[in-house]
């Protein structure tokens, strides 16, 4: 499935569609260059989840947690890791619900994933003409075509 993004709100509006109909557990992996929009789309899904709380990119802290809206939110950004350190963080421990409650996780630079959950949705966020961006969504192991009929 492919959405062009024609500004900031049509990212934002994604995120709030993508909150609003992906089943707990979901893990959605982003990709793109800086300055694509994958901080803005994690932005709509946090809004979309009932989020008040301001959501930035965890750059540097790696993982922000965001637990006050209808499911957890764990936002992760892997800019800053080679794919051996990111082996370190034991990702799945947040998609299996090991250690914390089930919710939906965003990782920001999914490419540097050594390894990714059996099921996924990959957004893979590109600039278009014209300053346009277009979202390309692709369920692995997953239906979201019953989810997202908007998209």
């Amino acid at each position: 499935m492919k959405r062009l993004l024609t500004d900031a709100q049509a990212t934002l509006d994604l995120g709030i569609t993508l909150a609003q109909t992906l089943p707990t557990g979901s893990v959605i992996l982003l990709e793109g260059n800086l300055g694509t929009g994958k901080t803005t789309l994690v932005q709509g899904i946090g809004q979309g989840l009932g989020i008040t709380e301001s959501i930035v990119s965890p750059t540097f802290t790696l993982i922000n947690e965001y637990t006050q809206g209808r499911v957890p939110l764990y936002h992760l950004d892997l800019y800053r890791l080679e794919p051996h350190e990111v082996v370190a963080l034991n990702l799945e421990t947040y998609w299996e619900g090991i250690e914390v409650m089930p919710g939906i996780m965003a990782i920001e630079w999914a490419e540097r994933m050594p390894y990714q959950p059996e099921s996924y949705i990959s957004v893979v966020i590109t600039y278009g003409e014209e300053g346009i961006r277009q979202a390309e969504i692709t369920p692995f192991n997953c239906n979201i075509d019953k989810l997202l009929p908007s998209i």
